[in-house]
């Protein structure tokens, strides 16, 4: 499903972020990407879903070649990936519910269908009764159960996680970590960004760790 080859990125003509980077991900699998702090994990989400560009080597997501897409066909790759990320996104002025709604407006739902994904949405992330809330009154658990369920709500085959629990406490975040682990038993493959050892460890899943630019399998 997800199969980068030797990528170069870097940024400002410095030391390469990423150096021959390569992985494969297959379809529904769950896998931790791990490293230090500025080792490049975000890069590498960025670059799956079409957001930076890289210098040399292949990304092919779902068989699409991700970097001869333009800004006019990005939709071919985002249509089935969700992304969710450390500081939520959400939309401060939008409640709940219309926050989860949004992401399926921009591709063209009608409003029946809209209504009924969403509600399904917040009831698998146990936030029906916040559904009026704006995030301002949110905490930063239920802000990121709302990322999720924007991130889940059209039904992607992939969803990228960039630190989700980076701003919780210990307890939160195992919370979270169940939950991306319920999408994954439905199917979606997950790609979960973290520094953190002790998320690492409650997760039996497949580890990629990032170091000096390269992928080292654990």
């Amino acid at each position: 499903m997800i199969q980068v080859f030797d990528v170069v990125k870097m940024y400002d003509g410095s030391n390469p972020v990423l150096d021959s980077f390569s992985m494969e991900i297959a379809k529904g699998e769950f896998v931790f990407l791990t490293g230090s702090s500025g080792a490049g994990k975000t890069t590498i989400l960025k670059i799956l879903f079409g957001q930076e560009r890289f210098e040399r080597g292949q990304v092919l997501v779902h068989g699409i070649n991700v970097g001869k897409l333009t800004h006019k066909n990005m939709y071919t790759l985002r249509r089935f990936m969700g992304v969710v990320f450390q500081d939520y996104k959400l939309l401060p002025n939008k409640t709940v519910f219309e926050n989860v709604s949004f992401a399926q407006e921009v591709i063209g739902r009608d409003r029946k269908t809209i209504r009924f994904k969403t509600w399904e949405a917040l009831k698998n992330v146990g936030l029906t009764l916040k559904k009026d809330t704006y995030p301002a009154c949110l905490s930063g658990g239920e802000q990121q159960r709302i990322a999720i369920a924007r991130a889940m709500v059209n039904e992607p085959s992939i969803i990228l996680a960039d630190e989700p629990t980076g701003n919780l406490d210990p307890d939160i975040s195992i919370e979270i970590l169940k939950l991306f682990e319920e999408l994954n038993k439905k199917g979606t493959t997950i790609i979960f960004a973290t520094h953190s050892q002790e998320i690492v460890k409650l997760g039996e899943h497949r580890i990629i760790n990032l170091s000096q630019g390269k992928a080292v399998e654990s």
